[in-house]
């Protein structure tokens, strides 16, 4: 059995590691721990801090580590690896390469093999549009304004590029159309619904970091 842990920007994070990525990762040997940032209050910190934790939890035997934290909520002065060199990149997808190589140049040497890095673009939530039928099944047509939903996915050409501004990033969007959304139960419930295989079907970025999980 090998053991992954995966340090986590707060509770829906944590909890989407445990309920959805755990049992499939179960099924290939690998056990999953989800500790939360630490000296946080639900949100992103310093790139020092969680630089921190991340290698002493590499010193912790043998354990492989990874990040689930939103690419939306970092700040300039967090300093993260990379950051004022990638603000150049105008592709979305190479912009976050480059910033996962940095982050893991970064690492002491020794250690960085067994390092995962991974941010999500832009918020945890966008993997919620990878089907958002599954909606339907779950709220009434007096709880949901859809259209809203259905505007985002004819908006973009997938999931983890919603984002256009602050006002209409993806958690935004879904309280807009489902005033009574609660970001850490629904959400990991909906991405149940959903499932890891048709998220990764439709988020190229996601997808790369569950294949490298999956292949430890």
């Amino acid at each position: 059995m090998k053991r992954l842990i995966i340090v986590c920007e707060g509770p829906t994070e944590n909890e989407f590691c445990l309920t959805v990525l755990a049992p499939a990762l179960l099924k290939l040997e690998i056990y999953v721990d989800a500790p939360l940032v630490k000296k946080s209050n639900g949100g992103i910190v310093p790139w020092q801090n969680i630089k921190r934790q991340i290698e002493t939890h590499l010193h912790e035997g043998n354990a492989y580590v990874s990040m689930l934290v939103d690419y939306y909520g970092i700040k300039d002065s967090y300093n993260f690896p990379g950051w004022a060199e990638s603000k150049s990149i105008s592709s979305l997808s190479e912009r976050w390469k480059f910033l996962c190589e940095s982050m893991k140049a970064d690492i002491a040497p020794e250690l960085a093999s067994r390092f995962i890095p991974y941010m999500q673009i832009h918020e945890f939530e966008s993997l919620l549009f990878s089907d958002i039928a599954v909606f339907k099944d779950n709220f009434t047509q007096k709880e949901m304004d859809f259209s809203i939903l259905e505007d985002a996915v004819r908006e973009f050409a997938n999931p983890e590029e919603i984002n256009s501004r602050p006002t209409l990033a993806p958690s935004k969007r879904l309280i807009g159309a489902i005033p009574s959304y609660e970001k850490v139960l629904f959400g990991n419930y909906i991405a149940s619904e959903i499932g890891l295989t048709r998220i990764m079907e439709r988020c190229p970025l996601f997808n790369q970091w569950i294949t490298t999980l999956m292949s430890i």
